[in-house]
């Protein structure tokens, strides 16, 4: 069995707002992630699935449960040593490209920083060095580097955020909506060279997206999320030929077909928060239906979807 990098355990991040309210973004998800694979993280906007990366990473502080990275605590009291050796081993690729890059650097300070801090290169030259092979890593050229960010298209500034992530050699990288503010056209060329790399390097991705078509080419198993909570989590394909959840199913049944026919005549489930309205006596949990496919149901929903499966 593959080896577990991450192990997220009741992650809760809670968020204030005003004086009396309280959004709860992330309520209470538990997964693990293991070494090598994709875990893709879907839902609609506002359902907390980038506030889970963030808080996965520790921009945000967790207000209740753990995220253990090789079985340490991300969330726990750290040195700035500590800190510093986690953040090299863990890495984000954030959603804008025009946003995460900032526009007075040129793009090898901006790809170098992370060497700088982490004290990778021990002289000019061989800072130079690595940056232009990172450049070529993710299909740019030498000449770039002394560009700056608004002399690059969207696809390209992305190329240059995952070089960036690349530079400290991480385990670990969380990539979220990386590719949501591209082209259709350059889409695909982001996610096969993420692909890519992941062959040669070895790495291990939370790819958070609401694409689910991208999603299933790029991951090996696939969580959904609704309202902070983790509502279904099993492998990509079981997920789109066997989805249980009603949430699940109202999702896939909105992803368009290029087929203009069947795009008139199908019929779109739609899911209904209040048909799932629980009491406070049902027992409401992931639970396993089958081998590796979980699902947050009742009791009574769960021998429902156990019989769904025998049918």
């Amino acid at each position: 069995m593959a080896e577990k990098l991450l192990e997220i355990k009741n992650l809760k991040q809670h968020f204030n707002v005003g004086k009396s309210n309280m959004v709860k973004a992330v309520d209470g998800i538990t997964f693990d992630i293991y070494k090598g694979e994709t875990l893709g993280l879907v839902g609609e906007s506002g359902c907390g699935k980038s506030t889970t990366g963030r808080t996965i990473i520790r921009l945000y502080n967790a207000t209740d449960g753990q995220v253990l990275f090789n079985g340490e605590n991300v969330h726990g009291k750290k040195s700035n040593n500590q800190l510093k050796a986690f953040n090299r081993k863990m890495q984000m690729i954030f959603q804008d490209p025009y946003a995460s890059l900032n526009p007075r650097m040129t793009v090898a300070d901006i790809i170098a920083e992370g060497i700088d801090i982490h004290g990778l290169a021990k002289s000019k030259t061989e800072r130079m060095e690595r940056v232009y092979e990172l450049l070529e890593t993710v299909g740019l050229n030498k000449e770039h580097a002394n560009r700056y960010p608004h002399e690059f298209s969207g696809g390209q500034r992305q190329r240059i955020g995952i070089a960036r992530a690349l530079a400290v050699e991480p385990e670990f990288i969380i990539a979220d909506e990386p590719i949501s503010a591209l082209d259709v056209s350059i889409q695909a060329q982001v996610v096969n060279l993420m692909k890519k790399l992941q062959r040669e390097k070895g790495l291990t991705y939370l790819f958070i997206a609401h694409d689910l078509s991208m999603v299933k080419y790029i991951s090996d198993r696939i969580g959904v999320m609704y309202f902070g909570k983790l509502v279904e989590l099993t492998t990509a394909e079981e997920l789109y030929s066997n989805p249980l959840h009603p949430y699940t199913q109202s999702l896939l049944s909105a992803i368009p077909l290029p087929d203009p026919e069947s795009e008139r005549t199908r019929q779109r489930k739609t899911y209904d928060p209040a048909v799932h309205q629980y009491s406070a006596d049902d027992k409401v949990e992931m639970r396993e239906v089958r081998p590796g496919h979980f699902v947050y149901c009742s009791e009574k929903e769960f021998a429902q979807y156990q019989k769904e499966y025998k049918s």
